[in-house]
C-alpha cells in the first residue's frame, strides 16, 4: 500500500508512515450535539469511514476515535430556550446523531468518548501547561497564552496579529488573542470542580484531552471539517505541543456540503435534516452522493444532484442484481489497480468510481454478449470496490432478501406479456408501441435489457426526478 494524503498542516502530500507498522491511529471531530443533524454534519463521517475501510482492506488495525462534544454554550443557550435540562437536551440529539451515522453504514468508533466524562483528563492537560509557562488562571478561568506558542498558526495560515478567536475579551484574559481553557462557574450553568475554581470547560481542550487518553500523546491522523481548522484545529496543536505531545502527524479536512455557495448552517436557514433527505432518497443513495465527491471538496446540495447520484448508484446496483440473477452468488473478487491507484492518491473517490463505471460497462457488455462468467467476475471486483465505498448492494447493511417468490412469479408473467407485446410491435416496426411499453415499464421500476437471447427485465426504481 502506497497510500498518499495531503497534509493541511505541511500543505503538500506525504507518504502515509503510520507510527507503529501495522497501525493506524485516527482521531475524527464529531459533533457538537445541539440540534438534529443535517447532511453537512455528516458528511465528514461518511468521508473518513471510506478512509477506515481503505486501512482496514489493508489489514491495517485501526483506533478509531470521535468525540462528542456535549457541553457547549450552543447545547446550554438552545437546551434554556426550551426549557429542558441541558443534559437531557444533549442525550436526546447524541442519539439522533447515532442514528444518522447507523442509517448511512457509518461503522460504529473504536470509543466515542464524550466531554463531560474526561474532566480530569482535561485539569491534568491544563497543570501541565501552567507549569510549562504556557497558561495562566485568572478569577477561576484558565487561558492559554497565545505568544507563548512560537508556532501558532502554522496549521491555518493566521498572522498572530490578525488572530480573533471568536470569543468574549474573558475576565482577567492577558490578551485578547488568547483562548480559553477553563470557564468559571456562572449561576445557572453546569460546573465540575478543579484547581482553579468550579466551572466547564473550553471547547478546544477537550478534544486535545481526549486525543491524548485514546491514542496517546503521538498519533497518526487527525481528521474534521474545513471550518474547524481555525480556531479549533490551530489551537489544539498548540495545546498539545506546549504540554509536551507530538500530537498528530497527519491532518486531514473534508469541504463543506454547500447550497447557493455558502455553507450549510443553521444560521442559514438551509439545513436539510438526514431524515428529511431519506424521505427523498435511500440511505444507501444518500451516503452515495456524500462520498462520491472528492472528501476536501466543496459538494454543493441541489435535489437535482442528489437524485442523478442516486440515479448513478441504481445503474451499478441493477448490473449486479442481473448478474446475480443470470449467474447466481458473486463472490467478492478484488479491487481493479485503476481502483486502487485512485484510492492511494489522497481518497480521489470521483477517479475510482469512474473505474466502477467502467467495470459496470464491461459486465454489461459481456452480460448482453452471454458471457455470463466474465459478467461474474467483473461484478465480483465491482463488490470488492463497492464495499471500501460501504455501498455493496450484498451488504448486509443494505440487503436483507425477502421470499417473495410467489409475488415475483406473477410480476414476472405481466412483464413477460408486456415484453411480447413490444417485440410483436418491433417486429411490426410499431415504434410508438413498443417505445410506449417500455416506457410504462420503466415507469414502474421495471429496467428492460435487450440481450442476444432477447429481452431481460430487473426491478429498477420509479424515483420521481427533481423539479
Amino acid at each position: 500500500m502506497t497510500l498518499r494524503l495531503f497534509d493541511t498542516e505541511r500543505r503538500t502530500m506525504r507518504d502515509f508512515a503510520p507510527l507503529v507498522p501495522g497501525r493506524a491511529s485516527v482521531y475524527l471531530c464529531g459533533a457538537t450535539v445541539q440540534g438534529e443533524p443535517h447532511i453537512g454534519h455528516v458528511r465528514s463521517g461518511v468521508a473518513f469511514d471510506v478512509l477506515r475501510r481503505w486501512l482496514q482492506a489493508h489489514d491495517y488495525d485501526v483506533y478509531f476515535i470521535r468525540n462528542v462534544t456535549d457541553i457547549d454554550d450552543k447545547i446550554l443557550n438552545k437546551a434554556a430556550e426550551a426549557g429542558r435540562p441541558w443534559w437531557e437536551w444533549a442525550a436526546t440529539y447524541e442519539r439522533a446523531f447515532d442514528r444518522a451515522y447507523e442509517a448511512l453504514g457509518v461503522q460504529p468508533p473504536s470509543a466515542e468518548p464524550r466531554a463531560t466524562g474526561h474532566i480530569t483528563q482535561m485539569a491534568d492537560l491544563m497543570a501541565r501547561l501552567i507549569d510549562r509557562g504556557h497558561a495562566y488562571a485568572s478569577e477561576g478561568n484558565v487561558y492559554f497564552d497565545v505568544q507563548s506558542y512560537p508556532d501558532y498558526g502554522k496549521l491555518s495560515g493566521h498572522k498572530l496579529d490578525d488572530v480573533h478567536q471568536g470569543e468574549s475579551t474573558g475576565v482577567g484574559k492577558r490578551d485578547p488573542r488568547d483562548f480559553t481553557l477553563w470557564k468559571a462557574a456562572k449561576p445557572g450553568e453546569p460546573s465540575w470542580p478543579s484547581p482553579w475554581g468550579p466551572g466547564r470547560p473550553g471547547w478546544h481542550l477537550e478534544c486535545s484531552a481526549m486525543a491524548e487518553f485514546y491514542l496517546g500523546s503521538e498519533f497518526d491522523i487527525h481528521c474534521g471539517g474545513m471550518d474547524l481548522v481555525f480556531p479549533h484545529h490551530e489551537n489544539e496543536i498548540a495545546q498539545s505541543k506546549a504540554a509536551g505531545d507530538g500530537f498528530a502527524q497527519y491532518w486531514l479536512h473534508n469541504g463543506w456540503v454547500t447550497m447557493g455557495g455558502e455553507k450549510m448552517s443553521k444560521s442559514l436557514g438551509n439545513v436539510l435534516s438526514v431524515p428529511n433527505v431519506l424521505k427523498k432518497v435511500r440511505a444507501v443513495e444518500l451516503r452515495f452522493y456524500l462520498g462520491s465527491a472528492h472528501y476536501g471538496s466543496m459538494l454543493e446540495y441541489s435535489d437535482k444532484a442528489l437524485y442523478d447520484a442516486a440515479a448513478s448508484y441504481q445503474r451499478i446496483e441493477a448490473f449486479i442484481h442481473r448478474v446475480a440473477e443470470r449467474a447466481g452468488e458473486i463472490p467478492v473478487g478484488k479491487w481493479t489497480d485503476a481502483f486502487a491507484e485512485a484510492m492511494d492518491d489522497n481518497l480521489a473517490v470521483p477517479r475510482a468510481l469512474a473505474e466502477v463505471h467502467r467495470v459496470v460497462h464491461e459486465g454489461n457488455k459481456a452480460l448482453e454478449g452471454g458471457a455470463v462468467d466474465t459478467a461474474r467476475e467483473l461484478a465480483g471486483q465491482v463488490r470488492a470496490m463497492l464495499n471500501i465505498l460501504g455501498v455493496c448492494p450484498f451488504d448486509p447493511k443494505w440487503y436483507a432478501p425477502e421470499d417473495t417468490s410467489a409475488a415475483t412469479e406473477a410480476l414476472d408473467v405481466l412483464v413477460r406479456a408486456e415484453l411480447e407485446r413490444r417485440q410483436q410491435a418491433r417486429a411490426d416496426k410499431d415504434w410508438g408501441t413498443a417505445d410506449a411499453v417500455r416506457d410504462r415499464l420503466a415507469a414502474a421500476g421495471v429496467e428492460v435489457t435487450d440481450t442476444p437471447q432477447g429481452p431481460e427485465w430487473s426491478l429498477g426504481s420509479a424515483r420521481g426526478k427533481a423539479n
